[in-house]
């Protein structure tokens, strides 16, 4: 398909035309980064940022293949990294993610995280189904809260990841709520596609984005994840929308997303009267 001008962290009109791509890659976001900045700050976040896409840890050789650092570079990188408690080295010598990061990352979105959960919570008790909460973070939607049980449902996601857009009820919401100009290049992007069932044609997904507008929620089933259902309301403030609340069921258990909606929209509402009440979105 053909690219798009889009600016994934912006939603105002464009001012120009820019090259449209899809999400980048870790070892891409992580390389990129050394190209565009070649200091020591651009070179410690290549590092973190080799860590993105890979769930244990990376040898140092690893970790210089994915950046494209100097070995010794590299050697003394993570040297002052591990100091830091951002990582941490394993027996075998390799290193993971250190617990500072973690620390640092739940300040990310804690105040619509902290509104939230406790309504989020109270959907979890009622329905004992798994609840998420998403924002848009460029052309993905991030997970900042989450809530599940023991059923075995297909998850995709979990705290802190990222998911496409389109595939998904909460990525859905999200992508609804754009500008008309977002949704549009969006859509011509060549898009993921991560089950046979996900829609990727861009005249469907429109009518499809439309209709979620109209209704005020969403529902996918087997896009993501096949055997996995999931219905999301949006959560707005100040006229905006800013985040998605969630559900994930099992499929075969889509008769009960009438009943499983009004549940959530419930606490939609009631995480908006919160936010208007409490904080401002940043």
């Amino acid at each position: 398909m053909t690219s798009a001008p889009i600016d994934p962290a912006d939603t105002s009109s464009p001012s120009g035309s820019a090259p449209a791509r899809a999400p980048a890659s870790a070892p891409d976001r992580a390389r990129g980064a050394v190209a565009r900045a070649p200091g020591p700050v651009a070179r410690a976040l290549a590092v973190l940022a080799a860590f993105e896409s890979t769930p244990g840890p990376l040898s140092v050789g690893r970790i210089v293949e994915e950046t494209g650092l100097p070995v010794s570079t590299t050697y003394r990188l993570v040297h002052e990294l591990q100091e830091w408690g951002v990582l941490d080295r394993t027996a075998d010598g390799s290193y993971q993610v250190g617990m500072r990061i973690w620390e640092l990352g739940q300040q990310a979105g804690r105040r619509l995280r902290d509104r939230a959960h406790p309504f989020m919570q109270d959907l979890f008790d009622t329905t004992h189904e798994n609840v998420h909460l998403a924002v848009r973070e460029g052309t993905e939607a991030l997970y900042v809260d989450k809530l599940y049980g023991s059923r075995r449902v297909p998850l995709a996601s979990r705290i802190g990841s990222r998911l496409p857009l389109h595939p998904t009820a909460v990525g859905r919401i999200l992508l609804a709520n754009q500008p008309s100009w977002f949704r549009e290049a969006y859509l011509e992007r060549e898009l993921e596609h991560p089950t046979p069932k996900t829609q990727t044609g861009a005249a469907t997904l429109a009518k499809e984005l439309a209709l979620v507008r109209e209704q005020g929620h969403a529902v996918t089933i087997d896009e993501m994840r096949l055997g996995a259902c999931s219905i999301a309301v949006p959560i707005s403030h100040g006229g905006q929308v800013v985040a998605a609340v969630g559900i994930v069921l099992e499929s075969h258990r889509a008769s009960e997303v009438p009943w499983l909606l009004n549940q959530l929209k419930a606490t939609g509402y009631q995480i908006e009267r919160a936010l208007d009440r409490r904080i401002t979105i940043r």
